[in-house]
Order: structure tokens, then sequence, then C-alpha cells
């Protein structure tokens, strides 16, 4: 069993692993950024490598492509049919009033820029505001940076309807004042992708080449509690500790808005913390880790995820 998926003996079972190993932390970003929710994008990519497993060898070249093509169309079979039972919201205010209903109340400039702003500006418009294709095209090419005609095939649309799907997109956005959205991602893309990509590898060495030499980390566990390790320092320690926390075994995904990137944390389905990147050029200078438990339930039930 690999991931919940039978994998048969054999030649193709190599294959197989490796494909799992090398494409999975990426297409759940994919996943998660098109459904909004960990689960339904975990089941998502889930349902792409079942479809690879009972595919024959030497049927497919690309895979990386092909996965990227299936799982944008669960994706989005997934998304018209919640929208048939209604099941978005259709009112982002409905969303926007909830409160957190224990735990301290956030006061502090800082927590609503890195919370309340993000959610309410990006993940939520581009969610609710935009229709299943428009979110599936702006998602693939102005936040993953993927060419319209890659686009196309994975949307199962012309190259020129997907054009005018984006610009649809972008417009309704613009509109509800994240229009900075697309560019803050594709800013920060590749960063984000090398550090997603290495962690849910367990690959160290991936991990230090996305991490700036003196790179640090910290961890902010909630007001009146002390981090037991402080700020960690230089690429070596806070990569192995990374990999302590956020590995193979956790699920990271990009988290759209704000002026830095960041990270969902998920183990188990339960967001566990949001890592926040500071990113000088091409690499990660520092990883400040929310693990504050009011923030994080704060979080959760905006993102509509159990907390």
């Amino acid at each position: 069993m690999l991931g919940g998926v039978g994998v048969p003996g054999g030649q193709d079972d190599t294959r197989i692993v490796q494909a799992f190993r090398d494409h999975r932390p990426y297409l759940v970003d994919l996943a998660f950024r098109m459904l909004g929710d960990i689960g339904a994008a975990e089941d998502a990519v889930q349902d792409a490598f079942t479809r690879l497993v009972r595919s024959g060898p030497g049927d497919i070249e690309d895979e990386r492509g092909w996965l990227i093509v299936v799982t944008t169309r669960v994706c989005l079979d997934q998304v018209r049919s919640a929208r048939s039972r209604r099941e978005l919201a259709s009112d982002p205010g409905q969303v926007e009033a909830i409160v957190p209903s224990a735990g301290r109340e956030f006061t502090d400039p800082a927590d609503r820029v890195t919370l309340d702003d993000s959610v309410r500006l990006a993940l939520l418009v581009v969610l609710q505001r935009l229709t299943p294709a428009e979110r599936v095209v702006f998602v693939l090419h102005d936040v993953f940076q993927m060419p319209f005609d890659t686009v196309a095939e994975a949307a199962g649309r012309t190259v020129q309807a997907c054009r005018q799907l984006a610009i649809r997109a972008r417009r309704k956005i613009a509109e509800h004042g994240s229009a900075r959205l697309g560019v803050t991602a594709a800013e920060h893309r590749l960063v984000t992708e090398k550090f997603i990509t290495a962690a849910g590898r367990g690959d160290l060495d991936g991990l230090l080449e996305a991490l700036a030499p003196d790179a640090w980390g910290d961890v902010d566990y909630g007001p009146g509690v002390v981090s037991p390790h402080g700020v960690v320092t230089g690429a070596a320690h806070v990569a192995r500790n990374l990999l302590r926390f956020w590995g193979p075994e956790a699920t990271l995904v990009s988290f759209p808005g704000g002026s830095q990137p960041a990270l969902l944390g998920f183990i188990g389905r339960e967001l566990t913390g949001v890592l926040v990147l500071t990113v000088r050029g091409d690499r990660v200078q520092g990883v400040h880790v929310i693990a504050d438990p009011a923030e994080l339930h704060f979080l959760a039930m905006q993102l509509s995820i159990p907390a």
C-alpha cells in the first residue's frame, strides 16, 4: 500500500513509488489551492495516483504532466459538484463573520494581517467569487505559472477560452481588493515549491538548497509560552528541525495572500502550524512558525477545517 493506494508488485512498483515521492507534495498543494480543503485535496491526489497505478507500463510518457491533468480534472469535478449542491458559501460575509469561540481576542494588528486579511482577501475571494473554470485556470496559470497550453489540456478547454477565463478571474479578484494576489504568489512560487517538495520528500539536501546559509527559525506558541529552543540559526539546524516536525508525516500547502509567503502545516488533516517564510532572492532566510492554539483555531474555522 502506498498512501492508501495498492501498488502491484513487479517492475512498475518502483516507478509508482518514485512518482508518489516526487510529485505528491506539489499535487496536494495544487489541489488545495483549487479546493480549499486539505482532506478533499489529499483525496483528489489519491484518486490521481490510483489511476496511475491502473495504467500500464509505458502508457504515460510524462507522469508529472499526466498527474497534473488528472488531479486538475478531479478537482474541477469536485468544485462543480459542490457548487451544484450549494455547499460553497455564496456570501463571503457568512465566513468573515466567524469569530473565535474560545481563546484570546485578536487585538494585535499583526494577527489581523497574518490571519484575518490573508484569508478574507485572498482565499475566500478565490474560492467563492470565481466559477469552477475560472478558479482552475487562475490557480494553474496565475499562481502556479503554467503556460496556457498546459492549462488548456488540464482544464479541457481551448487556449483562447482559458485566456478569457483568466481575464475574468483577475477582474473579479481586483474588484474585491485582492489584485496583488497573483503577483505575490508568482514572485515566491519557485522557492515555496522547492521548500514544500523537499520537506514532503524528507530531502535534507533539497531543503538546504531552499534555505539561505544563515537561515533562522523560531516558533510562536502564544502569549506567555516561551519556546524551549529559542531562535535556531544556520541552514543545517533549521533544516533538521523542519524535517523533524514538517517532514513526510506532515502536509504543507501554500497559503494565498499576505506580503510574505506562508504555508499551512497539517498533520493527520489537522491544522497544526502556519509557517511564515522570509524570502531573500531565491532562498528562504527565515521560518517563523505560528503554533498558537488560539490563532490556529481561528484560522481553522475560517478555512472550514475542524480545529
